[in-house]
Formats: C-alpha cells, structure tokens, sequence
C-alpha cells in the first residue's frame, strides 16, 4: 500500500537534523544541492516562478523559511498572515521543492552554513553581494545566482490590493 499524499508532502517538512541526514544522502547520490529562503507569505506566481527556476538549478531544491517570529522581526507585528507550517506545507506540495525547514534566525546564514549548497539563489531585487550566505557558497566554489523577479506579483502588492477592496 502507498503512503498516503498527505503524509509524503509533510516528510518533506525537515527539522535541521533531518535536513542534515537528507542532505548527507542527497551529497552521496552526488546530486547539486540548490537552496533558496524567505518568508513565502501569501504564496503567489512570483514565488512559484523563482522556485520553479531555481529548481532547475540542480537536482535537489531545499527551501528554509523565516519562522513567524522572524517574520514579525523583518515584516512588523501584522505579519505573516499565513503560520509557518501552513506555509511550509504549501511549499512543500510543490512538485520541485525537495525540503523545507523552518529558521527562527533573523537570517539563514548559518542554515546555509550547515547547508553548503552548490547553488544558493535568491530574486534579483538583491545584489550577489547582499545575499546572505553568499560569501559561504563562493568560499567552496558554489555558485550564487539571481532569478528576475516576475513583475506585478509580490505580497505587498496583494496586501495593498486586499485593503483596497476591503475600503
């Protein structure tokens, strides 16, 4: 009998000790690792097209989220609007994201740290140079790469949009 599709989208929620047995397995199949983080709040087109592309990247995409705490931190007290397991399951039933794990830290830097992708990507809204973690992955040779960003689609946007209407 096969696994319910409940429970394999939810195996692929990983805590970090999870995270770092998948990664181990994934480094001994010999597959490229690519990793990508945010708050993925309100998943939107914009965010389905950076991880669709990312994914393309290599063999394996790990997404780390901002827990709600660090959401609060870098977005105010009215975000996220969506809870991180609810927004770490939608990640997760995507058909190309491989892992998520939720991180409490104001950055992912030292979840990239235990990481080591060999691809680390974020959208093109930031300088290679901005992006947290990128000194890690150039450090070993991996790359760090930008994605454009799909116009007209972003949280903000959609929030602005839902207190319009809401008057």
């Amino acid at each position: 009998m096969t696994q319910p599709k409940f429970n394999l989208i939810q195996s692929r929620i990983a805590d970090r000790t999870s995270l770092s047995r998948h990664v181990h397995r994934w480094r001994l199949l010999g597959k490229k690792i690519v990793f990508t983080n945010g708050c993925f709040d309100l998943l939107h087109r914009g965010h389905i097209r950076l991880l669709s592309q990312a994914a393309d990247l290599g063999d394996v995409l790990i997404v780390g989220i901002n827990s709600d705490d660090s959401v609060k931190k870098l977005k105010g007290p009215e975000r996220p609007l969506v809870a991180e397991q609810d927004r770490a399951l939608l990640l997760a039933a995507l058909c190309f994201v491989d892992a998520v794990t939720i991180f409490d830290e104001e950055t992912p830097y030292e979840l990239i740290r235990m990481v080591q992708p060999d691809v680390l990507v974020k959208g093109e809204d930031y300088a290679i140079d901005e992006i947290v973690g990128a000194d890690i992955v150039q450090a070993y040779g991996g790359e760090v790469k930008t994605i454009p960003l799909e116009t007209g689609y972003s949280t903000t946007a959609l929030l602005q949009q839902i207190r319009s209407i809401r008057g």
